[in-house]
């Protein structure tokens, strides 16, 4: 495995992207960041199967419009990694900040600990091979899945008594799905959204995920592997309907 390795101490995000898609076409099939802290737009726009290890903290957008490569962060990452995302995969070794997976259409973002407000905004998807999968560990504050057009957002809510206790959870989704461990109160729904019953097909569905969620942060897949699960979908395809008036 040809591996290139790039210090990031006080280098400005610029030149250490120019590094970083430098290595990517000399044939790098790893790229190792060290003393990452806040440098922004990693991966953004890499193409191929290289596997990109940040040591540190990324800056804003990790990974946006990125097409294959995995990304590995060992440590937080700041708003929006995943941002209009189309494949490949984002495994985050703690918590992220505001808008995760912002507009994502492909891949997989999974992230161990938690996140801040409108999570999954804006998800789509356009066929089943490339559904845009977010899967957090712990929780999500308010608005997550806001506006949702397609994917799956996956709560687990490891070591919180409720895996979500925020306002405002699918507000304006109108296409995808929002799965939450246990079972979520009704005021935490947003416009447009509504709960379903969550079932065995559906566990079978996610089952995937959940294992291969389980397996980057070394958890037991058997705990969460049972339909004690809340499942959030759209009421309608046109949340907001009722609010125009058309002359």
């Amino acid at each position: 495995m040809k591996t290139v390795r790039i210090d990031a101490r006080c280098m400005h995000y610029t030149p250490l992207n120019q590094k970083i898609r430098a290595a990517v076409a000399d044939g790098a099939e790893e790229i190792i960041l060290d003393n990452v802290l806040g440098q922004r737009f990693i991966g953004d726009g890499v193409r191929g199967n290289v596997r990109i290890i940040i040591n540190g903290v990324p800056g804003g957008d990790l990974g946006m419009f990125m097409s294959g490569p995995t990304c590995i962060v060992n440590g937080n990452a700041e708003h929006a990694p995943g941002n209009t995302m189309d494949s490949g995969m984002l495994v985050i070794h703690g918590s992220a900040g505001d808008a995760v997976a912002h507009s994502m259409r492909g891949g997989k973002v999974f992230i161990r600990n938690n996140i801040g407000y409108r999570g999954g905004i804006h998800m789509k998807q356009y066929e089943m091979e490339a559904r845009p999968v977010l899967v957090i560990g712990g929780t999500a504050h308010s608005f997550l899945g806001e506006y949702m057009a397609g994917g799956l957002v996956l709560v687990l809510g490891i070591g919180k008594e409720k895996a979500m206790t925020d306002r405002g959870i699918g507000s304006g989704i109108h296409g995808g799905e929002i799965i939450i461990r246990g079972e979520v109160d009704d005021y935490l729904l947003g416009v447009g959204a509504k709960k379903f019953k969550f079932t065995e097909e559906d566990l079978e569905r996610i089952s995937p995920i959940i294992k291969s969620f389980c397996e980057q942060f070394g958890y037991d897949p058997a705990e969460f592997l049972d339909t004690n699960y809340t499942r959030i979908g759209p009421a309608s395809s046109r949340p907001f309907a009722s609010k125009y008036v058309w002359e």
